[in-house]
């Protein structure tokens, strides 16, 4: 008997551990993804995140995360997998579709719909944007990001609709699609923090109505 209330409190121990460790990471994550918005992702130490998150020890970061670049992937990731959660109705819905929008509704949608569903102030679409300035921050994000299924499902269903199109163009066209995405939503983080945005529904369309006009726009050839 003695033993198993031994092992049944060790297991209460461990789970309040577990709980803890959860909480604190999440902690960590939330102010990192704040300050990083704020500041730039390089004007910003562990330390101060630590500090910030209310971490009596400086190396917090480093040990539930490793490096800075592994818990902004960690951030990305949480963000990407509730992206991902929204998308696979979407792409179940216009599966087998040779409409350009509705390829562009899979990809733009679930990333507005989810920015909408965080509480106010958000900061992860100001968090992207300033990891999109750093060549080396936006290869890991967009890496992190093309491993999803469902965003490799979506581009592959884009790419059946625009046969046509160029490779040099294809490609060029999808950088100014993800910049205009990146920075838009984050233009509209910004107003809605200041009180001056509208819904994120009205985002949403008009990122949808100018990137199908940009994918669709004709190539011209010297």
């Amino acid at each position: 008997m003695r033993h198993g209330r031994h092992t049944a409190r060790d297991g209460e121990a461990m789970k309040y551990h577990t709980m803890r460790a959860e909480h604190t990471r999440g902690m960590i994550m939330a102010v990192a993804e704040r300050l990083f918005a704020e500041r730039g992702v390089f004007a910003v130490s562990n330390r101060q995140i630590s500090e910030a998150a209310g971490q009596g020890n400086n190396a917090a970061v480093g040990y539930h995360f490793g490096t800075k670049t592994d818990l902004i992937r960690a951030i990305v990731r949480e963000h990407s997998g509730a992206m991902d959660e929204i998308r696979r109705p979407l792409l179940a819905r216009h599966d087998g579709s040779g409409q350009v929008r509705d390829w562009v509704v899979c990809t733009v949608s679930p990333i507005t719909r989810h920015l909408a569903t965080l509480a106010a102030p958000s900061w992860y679409a100001r968090f992207a944007a300033q990891l999109m300035t750093d060549p080396t921050l936006r290869a890991v994000v967009i890496d992190d990001v093309l491993d999803s299924p469902t965003i490799r499902q979506a581009i592959d269903g884009l790419n059946r609709c625009l046969p046509d199109l160029p490779a040099q163009v294809r490609t060029d066209r999808k950088d100014m699609v993800r910049t205009m995405v990146v920075h838009m939503c984050a233009e509209h983080e910004r107003a809605l923090a200041d009180g001056t945005g509208a819904g994120w529904d009205e985002t949403a369309t008009s990122l949808i109505d100018a990137i199908v006009g940009l994918l669709l726009a004709p190539v011209t050839r010297d």
